[in-house]
C-alpha cells in the first residue's frame, strides 16, 4: 500500500505532463478500477483453489511490474496501459479480506478487518508523502513510481518468508462439488447480499470521486501541486491507521457493528454535502477529511458483513465479488465525476458522490442490514 499510495498524488500531476486532460485523468482511474473489477472475482475464486498465500504473492509481483510501467512511460497510452495492467493484478485486497476472515471468529471480525484496513492506512500514510515529496518541484515521477516497484518486492518477499496460509481446502472439499455449480449470482441471493454489494460501489464510487476531484479542486482554487496533495492524503491515511488499528474493535464492542456503520455513514454524508459549499483551503481540507474518516470505519464493517455470511468454502469468492463491486465503484465514481466536472464546474462535480452517500445512508437506516447472518465459523 505505500506503493499504491505513492501514486496517488502523482497521476493528476503526471498525466497532463504527457497531453492528458481532466477527463483523462478520471479515464486513467478508470482504467484501474475496470480491469481490477473484471480480474477480482477471477482471483477471490482461485484462493478458493489453491491458497490465499500463492495468490497474494502473484498480485504482488504483477504490481511491482504494473509500477516499473509507470515509471518508464513516455506516452499517454502507456500510462494507460501500466494502470489497467495492475488492475489486473490487483486481486490482494479481497484475497486479505477473505484471509483474515479465514483466522478471526464472526465476533471478532471487524476488528479483523480494521486491522487490515489500518495497515492500509499505514501505507497511504507514508505513500503519498513519499510520493509528492520525491516527485520534486519538477515534478519527477521516475524515482516515486520505482520505489513503488521496490515496495511491492519487499511485499513478495515478506510473503514468502513470513506469511502462512490460512485456507486449506482438505476441509472444505467435501463441498467442493457442490459448490463449483453454484453461479455468483446464485450465491449472493442465497446469502442475501446482493443489496450489500450494492453499497461496496456506492461506497468505492463516492471515495473515488472524492479522490479523483480533490487534487484538480486544489489546484484550480488554491494553485496547490503534488506536494501539499501528498501531505492532505498522508494525513487521512493517518487518520485511516488510527481509527481502524486502535478504534475498530472498542467501537464495535460499545456500538455494535450496525450502530457504528450507522454513525459512520452519516460522517460520511455530512463531509460529501460540506464539499458542495466549502470555500477555502480550511473548509475544503475539512469537508474531505470528514466525508473520508467516515468512510474509512465503514468498510471493515461491509467486510465483516460480507464474510459472516459466507461459508467458508465460498469466503475468497464473495470477498472477491465484493472487491470487484468496489473496483466497478472506482470506475463510475471518477468517470461520472469527470463529466460532470466538463460540464458544470466543482459544484456540480461534488453533487455526485453526495448523492451516491445518500443512497448509501438511506440502506444503512432501513432493514436490509439487519437481516439474520449464520454463523459458519
Amino acid at each position: 500500500m505505500i506503493g499504491f499510495g505513492i501514486v496517488i498524488p502523482i497521476l493528476p500531476f503526471l498525466s497532463p505532463k504527457l497531453g492528458a486532460s481532466d477527463f483523462d485523468i478520471a479515464m486513467i482511474i478508470a482504467s484501474y478500477a475496470l480491469c481490477a473489477g473484471v480480474a477480482g472475482p477471477w482471483w477471490g475464486k482461485l484462493s478458493d483453489h489453491i491458497g490465499r498465500k500463492p495468490v497474494l504473492m502473484i498480485c504482488t509481483s504483477g504490481a511491482a511490474l504494473a509500477y516499473l510501467l509507470l515509471a518508464s512511460a513516455e506516452s499517454l497510452a502507456m500510462i494507460y496501459v501500466a494502470r489497467a495492467f495492475a488492475g489486473l493484478m490487483a486481486g490482494n485486497f479481497g484475497v486479505a479480506s477473505a484471509m483474515m476472515a479465514d483466522i478471526t471468529p464472526p465476533a471478532e471480525r471487524a476488528k479483523g478487518m480494521g486491522m487490515i484496513g489500518a495497515s492500509f492506512g499505514l501505507g497511504l500514510v507514508l505513500g503519498p508523502v513519499l510520493g509528492g515529496l520525491l516527485s520534486g518541484p519538477d515534478g519527477s515521477f521516475f524515482i516515486p513510481c520505482l520505489l513503488a516497484a521496490v515496495m511491492s518486492v519487499l511485499a513478495v518477499i515478506a510473503a514468502w518468508f513470513f506469511l502462512p496460509e490460512s485456507h486449506h481446502r482438505d476441509k472444505t472439499q467435501a463441498h467442493d462439488s457442490a459448490v463449483k455449480k453454484q453461479s455468483l449470482w446464485s450465491v449472493l441471493r442465497q446469502t442475501q447480499s446482493r443489496l450489500l454489494m450494492l453499497q461496496y460501489i456506492w461506497h468505492t464510487s463516492s471515495v473515488s470521486a472524492a479522490t479523483y476531484l480533490f487534487p484538480l479542486w486544489v489546484y484550480a482554487l488554491l494553485d496547490w501541486n503534488a506536494r501539499e496533495v501528498g501531505i492532505v492524503f498522508g494525513v487521512q491515511g493517518a487518520i485511516m491507521a488510527l481509527t481502524q488499528g486502535l478504534l475498530m474493535g472498542p467501537l464495535v464492542k460499545l456500538l455494535g457493528e450496525l450502530r457504528l456503520l450507522r454513525i459512520c455513514v452519516s460522517s460520511f454524508f455530512l463531509g460529501m454535502l460540506m464539499t458542495v459549499f466549502a470555500q477555502g483551503a480550511v473548509a475544503m481540507v475539512g469537508s474531505v477529511l470528514v466525508a473520508l474518516t467516515g468512510a474509512t470505519l465503514c468498510m471493515p464493517v461491509l467486510n465483516s458483513f460480507t464474510s459472516q455470511r459466507t461459508a467458508p468454502q465460498l469466503r475468497g469468492r464473495m470477498m472477491g465479488a465484493a472487491g470487484a463491486a468496489a473496483a466497478w465503484g472506482r470506475v463510475l465514481g471518477p468517470l461520472l465525476a469527470g463529466l460532470l466536472l466538463t460540464v458544470g464546474g466543482f459544484r456540480l462535480a461534488w453533487s455526485l458522490p453526495l448523492a451516491m452517500v445518500a443512497m448509501y445512508w438511506l440502506w444503512a437506516f432501513s432493514r436490509w442490514p439487519k437481516r439474520p447472518v449464520p454463523d459458519f465459523d
